[in-house]
């Protein structure tokens, strides 16, 4: 070998080395993300209890979070094509680490509410990057290899995620209770933000689409003005203005159609692409995707107040208890896509909304039944029905969503999808004040606390049951099976930008719906 293929194959090794480190720091990236997000729910009645924070603050713990992460997704993919991948995720995992360390030294509940809006927008920066540098850095016949780390991440986050938050929360690490379970995101977002610096490759979109700020801006108003009385309402006695409010929400979701519709005639770079909902399989799709946002939005809250606070469960009991959950979605997901989709169609998917239903209705049999007897074992069967159904939706889901979209809008419809699933997850949190916190009385004594959290448990449950039934009939509008090459699309059009984060926010999807996992 001459000196000069020696050099060329020094360079080809460096080269590899360098992608599958800069593969394992954006992947890093997202299992911390994913952790986050499931950490958090587990020591939710801790926060509660070490702070004193009302359960309005508590929702808005939660919901903060989803709200700033569903309005700055694309925004935050966009920014990507524009100004570089790299330099955006360092931002994003910049400001995520700052963020978490603001939520683990927070003060009071304010400070910590708006440390998590804070972590959240940071979140929607750093995310939608992830699998577009995938995209940029890896050929397309290395995807699939790379796709398949990526799935092992999430179902290793969704299961890693609640026993963390438990653990963490149960050893008090120096005296800082559930503060750990933010503080843990610091080595690793340094670690990241230095290396990352170092390994990641620069890419941008050739053709990358405008921001669409204005866009952003009625959103996130209209979904303030409809969470805000929702989470608040309770504790003020539904004040008029709250249902002025929520009314004027309509009003600027109708004034956020009339701008995108101008703003598409003018530059072709909404932020939301009216012109998908005409395909029925797409308007159905997005539809199931919010509330199905919405079911798992309330059920997950209610799910941890009742273990801790109603059944008096120590954090640790609790996350334990959601391993065969998250277990079975993992399974069936694998199932769902590689076997049962390709024979069976759009019936796999109704069948996952009537078993998590199934699941529901055994759930709040047993709640009932066993009161505040119940044992963890107990909730085993209901549990695994219901991530059984889980994973036969959320793996299929997104493509059978796609299936009708024209190639050229596959990045925008895909980013849209995963951005509806977290609004609607924001709109699960603001109506547990309704249909959980509603049923409780206000002035409760000790004696009181768990039979008023197992009745207000067994009330959210039958609204999830509800709310399973419709999702059962919307998915009637989906094409009975999807089409193969319209996933290709979502993947393409993000790897040269021409659909803004697409490859990044689309592939992304079915990572974020399984993020609640426990």
């Amino acid at each position: 070998m001459t000196s000069s293929e020696t050099l060329v194959s020094s360079s080809v090794r460096t080269a590899d080395r360098r992608r599958w480190f800069a593969l394992a720091i954006v992947m890093t990236a997202a299992f911390m993300d994913l952790v986050d997000v499931t950490i958090v729910n587990i020591a939710i009645p801790s926060i509660q209890k070490d702070t004193g924070a009302s359960f309005s603050q508590i929702q808005w713990i939660t919901a903060g979070y989803a709200l700033a992460f569903a309005a700055g997704l694309i925004t935050g993919g966009r920014l990507g094509d524009i100004h570089g991948r790299k330099r955006l995720f360092l931002l994003g995992i910049g400001g995520f680490t700052l963020a978490s360390a603001l939520c683990g030294f927070a003060v009071n509940p304010e400070m910590l509410v708006a440390s998590r809006i804070l972590q959240g927008a940071m979140a929607a920066m750093m995310v939608p990057q992830v699998l577009s540098i995938v995209h940029a850095t890896f050929p397309a016949h290395e995807r699939g290899k790379v796709f398949g780390l990526f799935g092992a991440i999430v179902g290793l986050g969704a299961v890693s995620g609640p026993l963390l938050g438990a653990l963490l929360t149960e050893w008090n690490l120096f005296g800082l209770e559930w503060r750990p379970i933010f503080l843990i995101n610091l080595p690793v977002g340094v670690a990241a933000l230095l290396l990352g610096s170092r390994f990641i490759t620069e890419s941008k979109a050739p053709r990358a689409l405008k921001l669409d700020l204005v866009g952003v801006a009625l959103v996130t108003l209209g979904l303030l003005m409809l969470l805000y009385p929702l989470t608040r309402g309770r504790e003020l006695g539904w004040p008029l203005w709250g249902y002025a409010s929520m009314a004027g929400a309509l009003v600027v979701f109708a004034a956020l159609v009339a701008y995108e519709r101008r703003k598409a005639a003018r530059d072709g770079s909404p932020l939301v692409e009216l012109s998908l909902f005409r395909v029925k399989s797409f308007a159905a799709g997005i539809a199931v995707q919010t509330v199905f946002g919405v079911a798992l939005g309330v059920f997950f809250l209610v799910w941890t107040l009742y273990m801790q606070i109603g059944l008096g469960w120590s954090p640790l009991r609790a996350g334990l208890t959601g391993v065969p959950f998250s277990l079975a979605v993992s399974v069936a997901a694998g199932m769902s896509v590689q076997k049962l989709v390709p024979r069976f169609g759009r019936k796999v998917l109704q069948a996952g909304a009537l078993l998590m239903a199934a699941g529901v209705l055994l759930y709040i049999w047993e709640s009932g039944r066993y009161g505040l007897r119940i044992a963890p074992w107990q909730m085993a069967l209901p549990l695994v029905v219901m991530g059984v159904g889980m994973g036969l939706i959320v793996a299929p889901l997104t493509d059978a969503v796609l299936s009708g979209v024209p190639r050229e809008h596959a990045g925008s419809a895909s980013g849209l999808i995963n951005t509806v699933q977290q609004m609607g997850n924001a709109l699960g949190l603001g109506l547990v004040s309704v249909v959980f916190f509603g049923v409780i009385g206000d002035r409760l004594a000790p004696a009181q606390v768990g039979p008023a959290f197992v009745d207000a448990f067994q009330h959210a449950l039958w609204w999830v049951a509800a709310v399973l039934g419709v999702i059962f009939v919307l998915m009637a509008a989906l094409p009975n099976r999807p089409a193969q090459h319209v996933e290709g699309a979502a993947g393409t059009e993000g790897a040269d930008g021409s659909g803004g984060a697409g490859g990044g926010e689309g592939l992304a999807s079915g990572s974020r719906e399984r993020e609640l996992v426990g």
